[in-house]
């Protein structure tokens, strides 16, 4: 439901911290990152392995332990990042791939909290609506 967060150490590129042992493994994996120039490179492994929750009828798209992301983001300019990351899985797929898009902020646009009611309309909306149909029976004997 949206609540995972990620903690990344972020080490210099020519001492980084090792991952924890193979042995530990969690869903959001393992990751570490480092400043190239003005890209932050984050490598994450250690996932646990067997399948995402998302695709049609929760089967999720399958992956390995042996996935390792690698995930790039550039800072564009004050509204952009450019965002890339290479999935490496040699025991799902016979070659790594990359997807890349930008980030953008949209002026006017606002993040809520997911996990609260404050501005979630549907709540009200749903409500409004079930009153409308308690109405309109009401109305109708």
């Amino acid at each position: 439901m949206i609540h995972e967060t990620r903690i990344i150490p972020i080490d210099p590129p020519n001492n980084p911290r090792p991952h924890v042992p193979a042995k530990l493994r969690s869903y959001m994996g393992d990751p570490r990152g480092h400043w190239e120039g003005n890209t932050l490179v984050v490598e994450t492994t250690n996932f646990i392995g067997g399948r995402l929750g998302i695709g049609a009828n929760g089967d999720g798209v399958r992956y390995s332990e042996y996935l390792r992301l690698v995930e790039r983001f550039t800072r564009m300019n004050d509204r952009s990042i450019q965002y890339e990351v290479t999935v490496h899985d040699p025991k799902t797929f016979t070659a790594s791939w990359t997807v890349a898009f930008p980030i953008t902020h949209e002026s006017g646009y606002q993040i809520f909290e997911y996990a609260c009611h404050e501005g979630n309309y549907a709540m009200s909306n749903i409500l409004s609506a079930a009153c409308a149909e308690e109405k309109a029976e009401a109305a109708e004997k």
